[in-house]
């Protein structure tokens, strides 16, 4: 571990922001500017595509060795009113180039224009259009980062309800998994958390939900879904985060539903620090850890099939 990294980290993103809310279009900006600066690994090759009804972006490793049919359904960060697949690129690179899968990342709809459930109607759609195609769910794993995370595992709760498989895995990188904000790291880490406070996060939530009641399991799954029946799922978050204890209660709900859970926790990294592979020692082994998770997930899935 390298203390001198995480400090220079912490010292970066703590860079003076402008005073009071901002607009949709100054936070799209401002995220994507903040986005450009992460590293993308070589190796790699992106295409437009589609996914159901939406746009997303191919993620494949360059020289065209994909693992079998093995995919990734990957759901970009940003609160739910901003970011893109291309936000992502540093995320969705890294696991490609480490695992040898294919990603699909999702450019599902945004709020307020498109408030909830419109992102969790895209990602089941985008999953549903991938088992159509005739990949079979053992195959698939989904991942995703903040929102992206939580909607990794609200898809699959939707997914459930409707009738579809399970997909092998998921993958969460500092997941935001509960819009009632009664975890308490929102005030344990108030302050540490160098990007959040519950103000900031209350601005963009309240254009997602739109009036909506934030009890809805959809939107507060770490509180109250019910996992029975999910995949495997890691994980990932840093101590440094108010939206810690989102993933430590839904560790806690899913074990105690009998769902394999490995949580894992980095001390003293920020949000989805997992963006800065190849600057922060912590960032790489995370995500080292995370496609480990992913191979061999997606793969004995397969295999038990087989047998």
């Amino acid at each position: 571990m390298s203390r001198e990294q995480r400090a220079m980290i912490d010292a970066m993103v703590r860079q003076p922001r402008p005073e009071g809310p901002q607009s949709v279009e100054e936070i799209r900006a401002g995220f994507r500017e903040l986005m450009a600066g992460m590293r993308v690994p070589d190796g790699i090759r992106t295409t437009a595509t589609t996914l159901g009804p939406r746009p997303a972006l191919l993620v494949e490793p360059a020289g065209g060795a994909v693992a079998d049919t093995a995919t990734l359904l990957y759901f970009h960060g940003g609160a739910f009113v901003f970011g893109s697949p291309e936000t992502a690129l540093s995320l969705t690179g890294n696991l490609v180039a480490r695992t040898g899968f294919r990603a699909l990342s999702l450019d599902y709809r945004l709020a307020p224009e498109h408030p909830f459930p419109a992102a969790v109607e895209d990602a089941v759609s985008a999953y549903r259009a991938l088992l159509d195609s005739g990949l079979d769910p053992s195959a698939i794993a989904f991942a995703g980062d903040s929102a992206g995370g939580g909607l990794a595992i609200t898809t699959c709760l939707a997914a459930r309800e409707a009738g579809l498989p399970m997909p092998a895995a998921i993958v969460a990188f500092s997941a935001g998994l509960d819009a009632t904000r009664t975890g308490e790291s929102m005030t344990t880490k108030a302050g540490i958390d160098p990007f959040f406070t519950r103000e900031s996060l209350e601005h963009t939530g309240a254009m997602y939900r739109a009036g909506q009641d934030p009890r809805h399991p959809l939107l507060s799954p770490a509180v109250l879904a019910d996992p029975t029946g999910l995949p495997p799922m890691l994980l990932q978050v840093g101590t440094n985060e108010v939206l810690l204890d989102d993933s430590t209660r839904m560790a806690a709900r899913a074990t105690a539903a009998g769902v394999d859970v490995v949580l894992d926790i980095t001390a003293d990294v920020p949000h989805v620090f997992q963006s800065f592979a190849g600057v922060l020692d912590e960032a790489d082994e995370a995500l080292d850890r995370a496609a480990l998770f992913l191979t061999q997930r997606v793969r004995a899935a397969k295999a038990d099939q087989e047998s």
